[in-house]
């Protein structure tokens, strides 16, 4: 079962808000400015960002006019085919192995939670995993991953609390290396994007990793709470700043009716989804799939 059959009823709420919004504008305006106008508000109420929304609207502007076509099913198969080939330009191949995935974002998003989500993940293609613990200043932040570990039945490497997270790596690594792990899953502790100094441990983090492991695949992946809205590109411009991610991690999609911000992250940044969480299932998190996506809410 794909991802998005299980997302399938709040996909659906989101579908038939779009969908009924669509047909309000098509019973009263024949395709013109005042149309595209306000196809454009409609994306950018689905929290797709003014930028891309402009963008978007334009490409479908210039297309229909060229083919000079006006009915209701062209202009909305010609959204979802422009939307679709937005998150396809930013795709990227799953990971090869050895590969190491490091989790930032902010305080709250999931990521410890997703950590235990990938392993099982892995572990179901397959794969041999360890996690680190590298979010050594949250009380009980080991204890609680250490749990997940459990029940994915993976090797977790952890330190003392108040550790220093790079010693964590740098460990983590050595046994990945060793026991010739296929995925090392590395949990980090959640930060504020506007915080230089905690940026700036993430910078350490991830050289440690590129200097020690330089034949893994190396992934840096943001997690982002779906529920965050608009405010998801900044935080993503600026942890991308910081270490350069590679994507996306989407915990909570089935919590939101919106989530358009995806099609600016692919858009404006470049920042593909690589994995969507749909639910609190260990296998709740699946490989995104943009057609699948862009078919479940229009």
């Amino acid at each position: 079962m794909g991802i998005f059959n299980k997302l399938f009823g709040a996909l659906k709420k989101t579908k038939d808000n779009l969908s009924e919004k669509l047909r309000v504008l098509f019973s009263k305006n024949k395709l013109g400015n005042e149309f595209y106008e306000e196809l454009e508000e409609i994306l950018i109420s689905s929290d797709v960002s003014v930028t891309t929304a402009e963008e978007v609207v334009e490409r479908v502007k210039a297309q229909a006019i060229s083919e000079k076509l006006k009915d209701e099913a062209y202009v909305t198969g010609l959204l979802k085919t422009i939307l679709t080939e937005m998150l396809e330009e930013s795709e990227v191949e799953p990971p090869s192995y050895p590969c190491v995935i490091m989790l930032v974002g902010v305080n709250g998003v999931g990521k410890t939670t997703t950590v235990g989500k990938l392993a099982h993940y892995f572990l179901s293609k397959g794969k041999t995993v360890t996690v680190a613990a590298a979010d050594t200043f949250r009380a009980a932040a080991s204890e609680q991953l250490s749990i997940w570990a459990e029940r994915a039945k993976v090797r977790i490497v952890k330190h003392e609390e108040g550790s220093d997270p790079s010693a964590v790596i740098f460990d983590a690594v050595s046994s990945a290396k060793a026991k010739k792990t296929d995925v090392l899953l590395i949990d980090t502790a959640g930060r504020l994007h506007v915080k230089e100094n905690l940026m700036n441990e993430l910078r350490k983090m991830d050289r440690v990793v590129t200097r020690e492991f330089p034949e893994a695949d190396f992934m840096k992946l943001l997690v982002l709470d779906a529920t965050t809205g608009q405010n998801a590109v900044s935080q993503a411009r600026l942890f991308d700043e910081a270490v350069e991610l590679d994507g996306i991690v989407l915990t909570k999609l089935d919590g939101t009716a919106k989530g358009g911000f995806v099609f600016s992250l692919s858009s404006e940044l470049s920042l593909p989804v690589i994995f969507a969480g749909v639910g609190e299932k260990m296998e709740d998190l699946e490989f995104f799939n943009s057609k699948e996506f862009v078919d479940g809410i229009l």
